[in-house]
């Protein structure tokens, strides 16, 4: 079938798409109606941490779907029950709230250290609610989300932002201490600045914050709906610090594909009351019994040092292409990672590399200079090898 034929004109415009339709996907590939292969380094933006239709997870929606789908979040779900326990007994929180997104977990985060302002008030009786955040941080796309991100130019898209959202610098101490008002309530950050680049709070800063907000009486929120769900190597990317934030956002990989997203607490924050916190399709059984079987998957022996181990070879290629072309270098944690490319080509290399013939390779350049890698956690040697060796091609292509 010819793009031609498919009638694009109903969807609305939200980002510039190339002319292809992708109609299946398995592991680390997809293939487009023409019947192209093309190998996905993107994988939803880290949202299939299995890959392309995980037969684990095929097999949870199938036996899901014969018993119950969606009985209402007014009640009980034994899929939600269980998920939630696996998380707060593979965590340091107490309690889970499940949405469907990452930016509604991230709006509800916001809700939850705003509530709990509002029972901790300030020396002069008033409710605190600024949540100190970072510059180039992102945290999603609703109003509040996008206030608390620190994307440059959103602060006029939508414009007047919701107040309430001073930023500081990424391992910047100093810069957070100065932000600290009355009004404060939280700091919010992500381990790793996943849009702004897989720029990686350092260990000295994560255990530096957490020591400041705690003698300062600051709840410490960790945006993981990039990071989390065994992204990085750990289970959770806090873990690789030593530290117990207050409170943690899930999305993305906890559904492997699936709309499936969570916001935990531990147990003196879960201050929200009936009624502060919903969602129509929140926690139903059938996404959650998915993101139980993931997490299920995460959690079987070895998986995790697997997820290390690869993350180690794929910086090690990625260093190899540094040298080979001269480019400035990489960084990142476990399999979220990033290649320097020490100028501005990245749109150009993404371009290049998907028009690859006779398969294509999937690639993300969230700023100019700089490529983004987020592939499966199972991905294998073998796909490592081969994404290096397309993409060193492409980058000759410019030399």
């Amino acid at each position: 079938m010819e793009f031609s034929q498919y009638d694009i004109d109903s969807l609305l415009s939200i980002t510039n798409r190339p002319e292809l339709v992708f109609t299946e996907g398995r592991g680390m590939w997809m293939t487009d109606h023409r019947g192209k292969r093309y190998l996905d380094y993107l994988q939803g933006w880290a949202v299939n941490c299995l890959g392309h239709s995980p037969q684990c997870m095929l097999d949870a929606l199938a036996e899901q779907a014969k018993k119950i789908i969606n009985p209402s979040p007014a009640f009980y779900n034994e899929p939600s029950i269980r998920l939630a326990s696996m998380l707060t007994a593979n965590s340091c929180f107490d309690r889970v709230f499940f949405a469907n997104s990452g930016a509604e977990a991230n709006e509800g985060a916001i809700k939850l250290a705003r509530k709990w302002g509002q029972k901790n008030r300030n020396s002069k009786g008033e409710a605190r609610y600024e949540i100190i955040t970072f510059d180039h941080s992102f945290h999603g796309r609703t109003l509040a989300t996008m206030s608390a991100s620190g994307k440059p130019g959103w602060d006029t898209i939508f414009a007047p932002q919701v107040p309430g959202f001073p930023k500081a610098d990424l391992n910047d101490l100093a810069s957070v201490e100065k932000l600290v008002t009355d009004r404060t309530v939280a700091v919010m950050l992500e381990p790793i600045q996943g849009e702004g680049g897989v720029i990686p709070a350092t260990r000295e800063f994560m255990q530096s914050l957490r020591e400041f907000t705690k003698k300062r009486g600051l709840l410490l929120i960790v945006d993981e709906v990039q990071t989390g769900m065994g992204r990085t190597g750990e289970l959770f990317a806090y873990q690789l610090s030593g530290i117990e934030p207050d409170i943690m956002t899930l999305g993305k990989g906890i559904g492997a594909g699936v709309p499936l997203a969570a916001l935990l607490c531990r147990e003196p924050f879960a201050v929200f009351e009936p009624g502060d916190q919903g969602g129509t399709y929140n926690g139903n059984p059938l996404m959650t019994a998915v993101g139980a079987t993931v997490l299920e998957t995460l959690l079987a022996p070895g998986f995790l040092a697997q997820v290390q181990e690869s993350g180690r070879y794929l910086s090690a290629a990625l260093l190899k292409l540094v040298a080979k072309h001269g480019l400035k270098g990489e960084r990142g944690e476990g399999l979220l990672r990033a290649l320097e490319l020490g100028r501005e080509i990245g749109p150009q290399i993404v371009e290049r590399a998907r028009a690859l013939e006779p398969c294509g390779l999937l690639l993300n350049s969230p700023r100019p200079d700089l490529l983004r890698f987020m592939p499966a956690l199972n991905v294998t040697h073998d796909e490592i090898d081969q994404m290096i060796a397309m993409l060193s091609d492409v980058i000759a292509s410019f030399d």
